[in-house]
């Protein structure tokens, strides 16, 4: 028996070679008909013959390795359109191929279990029972600030650390540094706003709103735009930022997010990202075009998919969580987590005495790094209230 004979098969003869017919192929390949009839639909594996008069599909004994091939990859979850890549490769490459999408989904499974464990804590906080013996007054001792780098002729970064608002923004563009701190200027009224029992309904709209005033406040500023050292989604030139902020009241954070500066939360966990980079190098991970090890060296790294800009309609995430005691909460541009890993930003987070050696250590970090772009930072832990700031409260 030839190495391509399987036993039970109907061979076809055609030009002096056998071709199998789409049942023998079926059986052979462990692939269905179905399965055969789509990716021939698909250009992944075209049968060697279809009768014109039937429409029969007959297949080559030397396809059953690539029809393998297909099958083995989609076991791994791979996408048509990924196997399509795959199978048009050299061995060697498609080896590495193979490689680079498995280390993706490894990836991916970690911080969805990371995800899962967050809301997991999250949906178990707003148990009745579990809300009600949580309710002590809360407060936050914070710390910011920003760097130049090492690299950047300037700084346009902004940083800010108050009683209850926690924000940092990356400008960009020639008038950068305005940008950043005009947004950061439209929030400062939250940290001053403790009006007595906001629903989370009201909370989500302050921050709705106070980032509304910010984008108008950025159409209404003489802001330059003649050249530009960042793209975002107004092009080449334009000035805008990212922004992200976290209001604290009564037990809760509400979460404003636009652009991709960062928002982690360390608990016991351990630390979770709560945002999602608005970056068109982050739309290639989520298409799974691009691993997040490859995502620093992108050429289009610095692409924007939506920011503060005064060229286009504001459209930020906003999200609401509920904060115990114990939580050290991490705000920062991407001047940080560009150079700095995951790891070593849960390291520092965990070991820091207090939020100021924190901000003091991941910039120290991300100057031996190279700090390639500037740096914000705003690091906070929640703690409970003493007496006079419980009354205060």
């Amino acid at each position: 028996m030839q190495p391509w004979e399987v036993s039970g098969v109907e061979p076809w003869e055609k030009d002096g070679g056998e071709l199998l017919t789409i049942g023998a192929f079926a059986r052979a390949s462990r692939l269905s008909p179905k399965a055969l009839r789509l990716y021939d639909e698909l250009g992944l594996l075209t049968p060697a013959r279809v009768d014109p008069h039937s429409g029969y599909r007959h297949y080559a004994p030397a396809q059953l390795e690539r029809a393998r091939l297909v099958a083995w990859l989609r076991r791994l979850g791979m996408p048509l359109a990924r196997i399509r890549e795959v199978c048009g490769l050299a061995p060697a490459a498609a080896a590495e191929a193979v490689a680079a999408y498995w280390a993706q989904v490894e990836a991916d499974t970690a911080a969805r279990r990371d995800l899962a464990a967050f809301l997991v804590d999250q949906l178990s906080r707003k148990d009745p029972t579990t809300m009600a013996a949580s309710r002590i007054p809360l407060t936050l001792r914070s710390a910011a600030r920003t760097d130049r780098g090492l690299v950047r002729p300037a700084n346009q970064d902004a940083a800010y650390a108050g009683h209850r608002l926690l924000a940092v923004a990356d400008g960009y563009g020639p008038d950068g540094a305005a940008a950043a701190t005009t947004a950061l200027d439209a929030l400062r009224h939250l940290d001053a706003d403790d009006r007595p029992g906001l629903s989370p309904e009201d909370l989500s709209t302050a921050l709705e709103e106070a980032a509304g005033r910010a984008h108008q406040a950025l159409r209404d500023a003489p802001l330059a735009t003649s050249t530009g050292t960042r793209e975002a989604t107004g092009g080449p030139g334009t000035t805008g930022t990212t922004l992200t902020a976290l209001l604290h009241h009564d037990g809760q954070l509400g979460l404003l997010h636009i652009g991709d500066s960062r928002a982690y939360v360390l608990r016991d966990t351990g630390l979770i990202r709560l945002t999602h980079d608005h970056s068109f190098v982050q739309s290639l991970i989520d298409e799974g075009r691009l691993t997040p090890d490859e995502a620093p060296a992108h050429p289009q790294r610095a692409l924007l998919l939506r920011s503060l800009d005064p060229t286009t309609a504001c459209a930020p995430d906003v999200t609401l969580l509920e904060v115990r005691p114990g939580e050290r909460y991490l705000l920062c541009t991407d001047g940080l987590t560009g150079v700095v890993p995951p790891e070593t930003l849960q390291r520092v987070l965990a070991t820091a005495p207090g939020p100021a050696e924190a901000v003091t250590e991941l910039i120290a970090l991300a100057h031996e790094a190279g700090a390639p772009d500037n740096v914000g930072c705003v690091v906070a832990d929640v703690r409970a209230a003493g007496p006079a700031e419980a009354a205060a409260a």
